[in-house]
């Protein structure tokens, strides 16, 4: 049963940003960015190296929070709120490079959309995993 809701809320969440972007397209008049699939889709050189670095320091500190939060279950919070805070690190990273050194800076207001949407979807999930 758990799967069956996990799948029903990816594709709520999914359907939800995939029309946030098209209004967002829409109001903004930004134009559709053809990218690859699974890809990173770094702008330029020095956003591949900071990308890396958030990306190093997401992994390190979420695998000290796992272990700090196997050894204690109260520090859940604590863990989500890492989680939270390295993943819209990522998304601002993203969405800086998008504004500041892109072809197309109007992506960042889709890369920030987004990154709200996701975000939101998250605490909520981490919301009703706990109480």
């Amino acid at each position: 049963m758990f799967w069956v809701k996990f799948c029903l809320v990816a594709i709520i969440v999914f359907v939800l940003i995939s029309i946030v972007k098209f209004l967002l397209r829409k109001i903004f008049r930004i134009e559709k960015v053809k990218r690859k699939f699974f890809s990173n889709n770094h702008i330029n050189e020095s956003h591949r190296n900071v990308d890396k670095w958030v990306r190093i320091l997401t992994a390190i500190t979420l695998m000290v929070l796992g272990i700090m939060m196997i050894n204690d279950e109260d520090l859940t919070y604590l863990y989500i709120l890492g989680f939270t805070t390295l993943s819209a690190l990522d998304y601002a990273v993203k969405a800086f490079f998008e504004w500041k050194s892109s072809e197309y800076p109007k992506q960042a207001i889709l890369t920030i959309a987004e990154m709200f949407l996701v975000l939101t979807a998250v605490l909520i999930a981490f919301q009703f995993w706990i109480a």
